[in-house]
């Protein structure tokens, strides 16, 4: 039987007619990737030129990811009646045409040869907006498609642009976009403060179930009340919708998450970042297969099961990553099918395989060590759990269950007391 959808609208799809009246006229800055892309694919850099008010006409030179809508004479731009003035373009993590692999790969700013804007880097010698960068806009425009994780580093770069807008007197405008892992799901431990870092600023619980939305609502009125701020909502969301059941055509917001499968399993198999164990990249199921070249799959999917996780199945497997961790070496492993995405809970299931593989293995098993997302000294398992309460459970040998009931409560008190009352769906 086919699956049933909604025609979801989101922010790009609605930002003309729903554009802020406060702005009409001001120059734009917009921050964007790969994704940020409305329902007929179109991206948002191709939609902004269209509804910019000065009429560009330039040489088209080299390859530009943005095609131009509608084009006259040899690269020029036929466009409508403008509200606003693009005049920046900026990139989180992975580039703005999301062509960086790997975390910590930084790259530098350029000026796209179509449009002739600048391109800003906001994952090279900076990850907050400077003012060099601001200075000739108005405001910022933020459309990026999170994954419903905290460690995706995609909404920090959101709060380093609005404390960068505040402090230079800049508006900010989000467009919104659905939670691919749904809204209505949350788990994992709330961030200690202790552990700030670039997978994590503020408190939020790893699986967090917001909109980018929701998660700019909170950040503006817990910690940037001053910020002149904006969200172009959407139209049809609801928070019990995955991703599939949008409508929406599925485009990879950073090159290690390439289908929905990879955002349900994200919330957990991104601890494995922190430890020796391949989390899959350089496979091409990077995230759902795992392992090392000391695991014997067999005995590692034996002791797996015996958690009686929900929703999942573990697979034993050998594969052999092309780069990263283990590169061009054989590594025994799993790959984890999900059977059952509302029962399945990717948090637990990472901390199982930790457990299993350090008590398995007490003597190959490591944590890594920093540098990771530009911490230089605590360890990257600390900063990705927000606490290092998890990494002492699992070295003690705590039960499962009993960690489980931590974290949960934790997630359940945030829940209660702050984050329900940010929710805009």
């Amino acid at each position: 039987m086919a699956k049933s959808f909604s025609l979801v609208k989101t922010g790009i799809d609605l930002f003309e007619k729903n554009w802020p009246k406060e702005l009409k006229a001001s120059r734009v800055g917009l921050l964007v990737h790969p994704a940020s892309v409305n329902r007929r694919l179109e991206h948002a850099v191709s939609l902004f030129i269209r509804y910019s008010y000065p009429v560009v006409k330039q040489e088209r030179i080299g390859i530009s990811p943005y095609p131009p809508l509608v084009k006259g004479g040899r690269g020029d731009f036929k466009m409508k009646s403008g509200k606003f003035e693009l005049k920046a373009l900026f990139g989180p993590q992975h580039g703005i045409r999301g062509e960086t692999q790997d975390n910590m790969i930084e790259w530098e700013g350029f000026l796209d040869p179509q449009t002739g804007l600048p391109v800003f880097s906001l994952y090279g010698h900076t990850r907050k907006p400077d003012p060099v960068m601001l200075q000739d806009i108005d405001v910022m425009v933020i459309d990026i498609q999170d994954v419903g994780s905290r460690y995706y580093t995609f909404i920090w770069t959101m709060e380093l642009c609005m404390q960068a807008c505040l402090e230079m007197n800049k508006s900010i405008v989000i467009l919104d976009r659905p939670n691919p892992i749904g809204g209505h799901m949350t788990g994992g431990p709330v961030l200690d403060m202790a552990y700030a870092s670039f997978v994590g600023q503020r408190p939020l619980s790893i699986r967090h179930g917001m909109t980018v939305g929701e998660i700019g609502n909170y950040l503006w009125n817990e910690f940037y009340p001053g910020l002149d701020f904006y969200v172009i909502t959407m139209q049809i969301w609801e928070r019990k919708m995955w991703f599939d059941e949008t409508g929406l055509p599925w485009v990879m917001p950073s090159p290690n998450m390439p289908t929905l499968d990879t955002a349900i399993v994200y919330p957990g198999m991104c601890l494995l970042e922190g430890t020796n164990l391949s989390e899959g990249r350089g496979t091409t199921r990077p995230f759902e297969i795992f392992g090392a070249p000391f695991i014997e799959p067999d005995m590692l999917v034996k002791h797996l099961e015996e958690f009686r996780l929900p929703g999942v199945v573990f697979r034993p497997m050998y594969f052999q990553p092309n780069f990263q961790k283990h590169a061009g070496e054989l590594c025994g492993g799993a790959q984890i099918h999900v059977i059952n995405r509302k029962r399945f809970k990717p948090f637990k299931t990472g901390v199982a395989i930790l457990k299993t593989a350090y008590d398995l293995y007490p003597k190959k098993f490591a944590w890594e060590n920093p540098p990771y997302e530009y911490e230089f000294e605590r360890m990257p398992i600390d900063i990705l759990a927000g606490t290092d309460r998890l990494r002492k459970d699992v070295e003690r040998g705590e039960d499962l269950e009993r960690m489980e009931e931590w974290w949960e409560e934790q997630c359940l008190q945030f829940n209660k007391l702050i984050r329900k009352r940010y929710l805009i769906y």
